[in-house]
């Protein structure tokens, strides 16, 4: 199984938000930003930071870094890595597995994700054949689109989605968000979206929005 950051907010959470890094980070990328979304003790939750495998990466000259999936190009029309994408998913449900074994089921779990690892969670949603209690996408996209239809589950047809992307983003533009989200709509999906003034990153504006989301799925 994968190597983890963990922290818990209170004693026996009774809720997850396993949060998949960005390419090139780790698992210890937004664990500071916990404290900001949930005070402890006001909710039992435990955040998971999974930690990616080092591979090569194309779009980086074949360097090895963490990363959910070989990242081939940035043009929609590029070859995906399906291998990768079919392996870190296995990865994440193992990951979803032992929360269940900890007592936390897969209803009382967000799967949420910056860039790289948001685009695991959207390319996850159609393919769990339980129900999560919710996905966040931040500054990413989704992947696997050629296979939706045949792969898609109707577990989480009515899960909610947060998406949120940078106006400013000159990594993963955000137009590449927005035709994720119009795609996910006319499958039927509900998308909650946010857009802010800002690059590749997080905000405070987003972060209060990610504090709210959450606290409305995880009850």
């Amino acid at each position: 199984m994968l190597e983890t950051i963990e922290v818990e907010t209170a004693a026996k959470p009774n809720a997850a938000v396993i949060w998949l890094h960005g390419l090139g980070a780790d698992g210890h990328d937004f664990e500071p930003i916990v404290p900001e979304i949930v005070r402890r003790g006001e909710r039992a939750w435990r955040f998971v930071f999974p930690n990616a495998p080092i591979r090569p990466v194309t779009i980086n000259g074949g360097i090895s870094m963490r990363a959910w999936y070989d990242l081939k190009g940035l043009d929609r029309k590029a070859a995906e890595d399906v291998a990768g994408f079919r392996d870190t998913a296995a990865q994440i449900r193992l990951l979803i597995a032992n929360q269940g074994a900890r007592g936390i089921p897969t209803d009382r779990i967000v799967l949420a994700g910056f860039s790289q690892g948001g685009a695991v969670s959207l390319y996850m949603l159609p393919r769990l054949p339980d129900k999560l209690a919710g996905v966040m996408v931040l500054s990413g996209y989704l992947p696997g689109e050629s296979s939706f239809s045949a792969e898609r589950l109707p577990a989480n047809d009515a899960t909610p989605i947060f998406m949120a992307h940078g106006q400013g983003d000159n990594v993963l533009p955000m137009s590449m968000g927005l035709q994720s989200r119009d795609f996910l709509q006319t499958q039927g999906y509900g998308i909650e979206w946010h857009e802010y003034p800002m690059p590749h990153a997080v905000c405070a504006a987003e972060i209060a929005a990610i504090r709210e989301f959450l606290l409305r799925v995880l009850p």
